[in-house]
């Protein structure tokens, strides 16, 4: 296959994975009709994946660049392809479930290797742009699971799955850049991706996506209490952050380039904590909606921002730097709505604005004096 699919199949593979995590959003009913059990039972199937996919990229990365990155990433996609038909062959709910853990483990073996083939391919003075780039594609696959999820299940549910086999199947054969093939013959170590600066940038992931993105379940509670909005309508004010999210990721990344890694992330978690710490007071719900439409433009400046920090630079284990970083990412995510919730039932403003200042003090602490490496 040319250098030139070869690279586009890396930036497909930003796609597929937020996009099978999230196909079953939307057929959760299906599903729990389909294998008699609750939708919430179903919704397991979310959880299911998740898990493995944020656990095993702690480590995933590492063990991907020890083995081979090229090897990895054609046996974590051909792990998928198997996991994605069983699937659609799966006759009980358990089997369903074993086949989603699989997926997300085969997921965390894709992500951070593909990012650190990107930025192995990428001059480092277009970096940012390339990064910003996968992240539009990520935000796309995510944003668009639900809705072609729920279009397969009006005919049948397992259709989805078969599609994602097939792309995965693709990218199998596209394999990475000789380029990358090359250069990732190191004897990768844990103790290089869990060096102090990659934790500092962990954190800054941690801190970014809990108190940014990871707002949005606080949100949804507080847009039923204070205005009464229906479950569409909650959907609809959610997907702000997406949409904006995924028609910024370029130009941030762009501007990335341009400013520098390290004062991309300290902007977008100081102008992020605004909007965040507002939607939790104003009582006017359009500004609501445009504030936190807003936030994603700064979170993609953190998490874009991050990325770069980490693989700037010309680390002994970039694969394993970045896919730590994610997991401790995905891990803001989960631990989001345990912090924040508590404090939202004591006063509603206190669970938006205590976050807000977290991410604004974190970013100040780790990066207002010194520059990550």
């Amino acid at each position: 296959m040319n250098r030139g699919a070869t690279v586009v199949a890396l930036y497909a593979g930003g796609f597929l994975g937020p996009f099978a995590g999230g196909v079953v959003t939307s057929m959760l009913p299906e599903l729990g009709a389909d294998f008699g059990v609750s939708t919430q039972v179903a919704s397991y199937s979310l959880t299911a994946y998740l898990v493995p996919f944020a656990a095993l990229m702690l480590f995933s990365g590492t063990l991907g660049a020890r083995w081979g990155a090229a090897r990895s990433v054609r046996v974590a996609y051909l792990v998928y392809v198997a996991s994605s038909v069983l699937c659609v062959l799966a006759s009980t709910y358990p089997v369903f479930l074993a086949a989603r853990a699989v997926q997300g483990g085969a997921n965390a073996f894709t992500t951070p290797l593909l990012l650190a083939a990107i930025a192995t391919v990428t001059p480092p003075e277009r970096l940012g742009r390339s990064l910003g780039l996968f992240a539009s594609l990520q935000a796309a696959g995510q944003t668009s699971a639900p809705l072609l999820g729920g279009l397969a299940a009006e005919v049948n549910w397992r259709l989805a799955f078969l599609g994602v086999a097939a792309v995965a199947g693709v990218l199998a054969f596209a394999g990475l850049p000789e380029r990358m093939r090359e250069r990732q013959r190191t004897h990768a170590t844990l103790r290089s991706a869990w060096r102090p600066s990659v934790l500092k940038a962990g954190w800054l992931a941690l801190a970014g996506w809990a108190c940014l993105g990871g707002m949005s379940v606080l949100l949804a509670v507080r847009a039923e209490d204070a205005f009464g909005l229906s479950a569409a309508e909650r959907g609809l004010v959610l997907t702000g952050f997406g949409v904006v999210g995924l028609l910024s990721a370029r130009p941030v990344g762009r501007a990335i380039d341009r400013i520098g890694a390290r004062r991309a992330v300290l902007i977008g978690s100081v102008a992020g904590a605004v909007p965040v710490a507002l939607v939790g007071t104003l009582t006017w719900l359009p500004a609501v909606v445009v504030l936190w439409a807003s936030t994603g433009v700064a979170a993609q400046l953190v998490l874009t921002g991050v990325n770069a920090l980490v693989l700037g630079g010309d680390g002994p284990n970039r694969a394993g730097a970045v896919s730590v970083v994610q997991s401790l990412r995905f891990t803001g995510a989960a631990v989001s709505p345990l912090a924040f919730t508590p404090l939202y039932q004591v006063t509603p403003w206190l669970g938006f604005v205590v976050p807000a200042v977290l991410v604004t003090v974190s970013a100040v602490l780790l990066l207002g004096r010194r520059e990550v490496p």
